[in-house]
């Protein structure tokens, strides 16, 4: 632990710095933190440039930034995950300590980088953090795309009209870019004109990008899809399993989705994520029923269940599913979706199987294929479900394969009234931009919404209560730069990082 040790000032810098960058993210999605939270780390990793050991210490500034800025942030994965194991608390342990290790070398490998090149914080932090942000949501099996920087800002849409050039990679190296220039002129204030010249270049950077906004907001041309209903049950995580209450939990749901259909004659219907407590294949009244509804009042049904496969040679895979009942009660010629991107430990156990130690049902849900783009009245749309909203080539992928809009279902009655119910939903404000799509959400306890392709969010439900929402959804026929050849800026910084190393390792110290 003594490798672990920072003076006090080091301290001030990681607890201010941690508490700046939880204020920037949802619920409280205060605008100004986003453009300072990084300013102690950058502080930081030039104090610890004048230290003896200047990795050692930077090494430790970056861990405890890292653990503690992720541990305020994502304090929530003890809450969701409680209900499952009470080792709840060691994998929000092991999370927040990876994340930690990870932010430790991007802010050992910024010094070092500095110390070899002479190339100045400006240039090397800004691509090391982004590229930091580019490998957390890349891990295979475990990738976490939760809360990129760039996305503490989709409370300001106007601000991040950009991200349907640059996604939401470019927006995060733009903030980590005016973080490091207002750190390096809060440095250099003695030099006035030199200070004034670097935070006067984020301020027009602003501009810039507000008046993007303003241009971009002023000139996509919006277009109705047609009338969307969601369904908000509000079922309690343990209600839903109970197997005495399991019919009467489908009956309420098909009363509420008649209620809908009934008070808002939407041309879709949309049920939360594993609405259905249950196997079609073990409850054949259940599909029977909806069946009904949709002939009867011929409104599809898109409908979150879970789905089975069993294969002949006795194997078996389990799916977190979505379901479309057309207008005539069919579900033939558009086969479920299976979700493709799996919440680690809970619906999948990485690297290993499950079975191995006797959870067939537990950690082992098997991934899907790319989901088709399913075709109702109001015109073709991708589905996601529940964090797959975090993941940015998903839904750029529905987009390029003629998706017109997005529907998202998500069950997040396991994050309580934590934070997370506001972080999840924050990320399609970011996926519409990119893409200028128009998305309908459905959310068992909340939040259930409508965000159109600026951004913009509607009809955007209380937690906890049930009820339903319906609205005129818009969406736009642009293709967008980000949707074509999507994240590029990833692409770049990690080519960069590798080029700063390379640079590095061939020149002396400087």
């Amino acid at each position: 632990m003594r490798d672990l040790a920072l003076p006090r000032g080091d301290w001030q810098l990681v607890i201010g710095g941690a508490v700046l960058l939880c204020a920037a993210y949802p619920p409280f999605h205060l605008f100004l933190p986003s453009f300072v939270c990084l300013v102690p780390a950058v502080w930081l990793i030039l104090t610890g440039q004048e230290d003896e050991r200047p990795v050692r210490r930077q090494l430790a500034q970056g861990f405890w930034f890292g653990l503690l800025a992720n541990a305020l942030v994502l304090y929530w994965i003890v809450v969701a995950l409680w209900r499952f194991s009470r080792l709840s608390a060691l994998a929000f342990g092991v999370t927040v300590v990876i994340l930690g290790i990870l932010t430790a070398c991007t802010f050992a490998l910024t010094g070092w980088i500095l110390r070899r090149t002479g190339l100045g914080v400006l240039v090397v932090f800004p691509v090391l953090w982004t590229a930091t942000e580019w490998v957390i949501g890349n891990l295979p099996q475990v990738g976490f795309p939760w809360l990129g920087l760039g996305t503490s800002l989709t409370g300001f849409p106007t601000v991040v009209q950009l991200a349907d050039i640059v996604g939401a990679r470019g927006v995060t190296y733009l903030l980590v870019l005016a973080n490091t220039a207002l750190a390096v002129a809060w440095l250099r204030r003695r030099e006035r004109a030199r200070a004034a010249w670097i935070a006067g270049g984020v301020a027009i950077g602003l501009v810039l990008a507000f008046a993007y906004g303003v241009v971009r907001e002023r000139s996509v041309a919006l277009r109705p899809v047609g009338r969307i209903a969601v369904m908000q049950p509000n079922v309690g995580w343990r209600e839903k399993w109970e197997t005495t209450a399991q019919d009467s939990t489908v009956e309420a749901l098909l009363n509420l989705a008649a209620r809908a259909i009934y008070e808002s004659e939407p041309g879709l219907m949309v049920w939360p994520e594993t609405a259905i407590p249950g196997y079609f294949h073990n409850h054949p009244r259940w599909r029977e029923r909806i069946t009904e509804l949709a002939r009867a009042t011929r409104v599809p049904q898109l409908v979150g269940g879970h789905d089975f496969e069993l294969y002949d040679d006795g194997t078996h895979d389990y799916y977190n599913a979505a379901f479309l009942f057309d207008s005539l009660g069919s579900m033939d010629g558009q086969p479920a979706y299976h979700k493709q991107y799996l919440v680690p430990i809970v619906e999948r156990v990485p690297f290993v199987n499950p079975g191995w130690f006797g959870m067939d049902f537990f950690g082992g849900f098997g991934w899907g294929d790319p989901g088709q783009v399913f075709e109702v009245g109001v015109g073709g749309f991708g589905t996601l479900i529940c964090y797959e909203s975090a993941f940015e080539d998903l839904s750029r992928d529905y987009r390029n394969r003629g998706a017109e809009f997005l529907v998202n279902i998500t069950n997040d009655a396991w994050y309580g009234r934590t934070s997370a119910v506001y972080q999840h939903a924050a990320h399609l404000v970011m996926r519409a931009i990119e893409n200028r799509v128009g998305i309908a959400r459905a959310a068992n306890s909340g939040i259930s919404e409508f965000v159109d392709p600026l951004g913009r969010q509607h009809r955007r439900t209380e937690l906890d209560v049930k009820t339903f929402a319906a609205h005129e959804l818009v969406t736009s026929d642009v293709i967008t730069l980000y949707t074509r050849f999507g994240d590029w800026v990833g692409t770049m910084v990690i080519v960069l990082a590798v080029g700063l190393c390379g640079a590095a390792l061939r020149r002396r110290s400087v």
